[in-house]
C-alpha cells in the first residue's frame, strides 16, 4: 500500500485536498484530529502530559485542559519541545496502526493529513507528498475568515510553521491560489500515484 501526504501551511487547503480525495473513495488519516484525541483517551499520553504539564492538564470531568497546556507548553520552546515529544510519537504509532488496517483491507493507497509532517517525523513514514501550496495574502484571509484570528496572530502562526511550508524535492504541488482548479490537480496526482 502506498501511503500519501497531504501537506501544507496553515490556510493552503490542505484539509480540502484530503476531503476531496475522502470523497473520492479513499480513506485519510487526520494528523490534528487524532492527536486531540489522543490526549483524551489514551492513558499512557495522558499520564506524560499530567507529569509534565501536571494535574492541571486535565479538568475535573476528565476533558483535555486546552487553555492550561496552551498556556504552559507554548510558554517556551522547551515545554513546546516536551508536548510535541510525547505527542508526536503517539500519533506517529497510531497512524502506523491504521495504516496497517487499511494495508490489511486492500487499500492500494491511503492518505495522511499533517500540518508537521517533518516537525512530527511523519515525512519519514510516507511513500509521497502532496504539498498545497498558496499565496500568503490568499492564506491570511482564509484562516482570518474562519478562526477570527488578527492579520498578525496569523502571520506568527505562519512564521511558526516556516520550516514545514518549503517544499522539497520530490513533494507533488497543488496549487490552491483560489484561482487555479484543484480537482484536475488531485485527480492527475492519483492518475499518476496509480500508474
Amino acid at each position: 500500500m502506498k501511503l500519501i501526504a497531504i501537506t501544507g501551511g496553515i490556510g493552503s487547503g490542505k484539509s480540502v485536498v484530503a476531503h476531496m480525495v475522502q470523497v473520492m473513495g479513499h480513506e485519510v488519516y487526520d494528523c490534528d484530529s487524532r492527536a486531540k484525541a489522543l490526549m483524551t483517551d489514551d492513558a499512557e499520553v495522558r499520564q506524560l502530559l499530567v507529569d509534565a504539564f501536571g494535574k492541571e492538564t486535565y479538568l475535573d470531568d476528565g476533558t483535555l485542559n486546552r487553555q492550561h497546556l496552551s498556556r504552559v507548553a507554548f510558554a517556551d520552546n522547551t515545554a513546546l519541545a516536551r508536548l510535541n515529544g510525547i505527542v508526536h510519537p503517539a500519533t506517529a504509532r497510531d497512524m502506523q496502526r491504521w495504516a496497517g488496517e487499511q494495508a490489511a483491507r486492500g487499500a492500494d493507497i491511503a492518505f495522511v493529513e499533517t500540518a508537521l509532517l517533518r516537525t512530527s517525523g511523519l515525512d519519514r513514514l510516507v511513500d509521497e507528498v502532496w504539498h498545497v501550496t498558496a499565496p500568503d495574502d490568499v492564506r491570511i484571509d482564509r484562516v482570518m475568515a474562519r478562526s477570527g484570528l488578527t492579520s498578525e496572530q496569523v502571520r506568527e502562526r505562519m512564521a511558526a510553521q516556516r520550516i514545514e511550508e518549503s517544499v522539497m524535492e520530490g513533494e507533488q504541488v497543488i496549487n490552491n491560489d483560489n484561482d487555479t482548479a484543484l480537482l484536475p490537480q488531485v485527480t492527475r496526482l492519483l492518475q499518476n500515484t496509480n500508474n
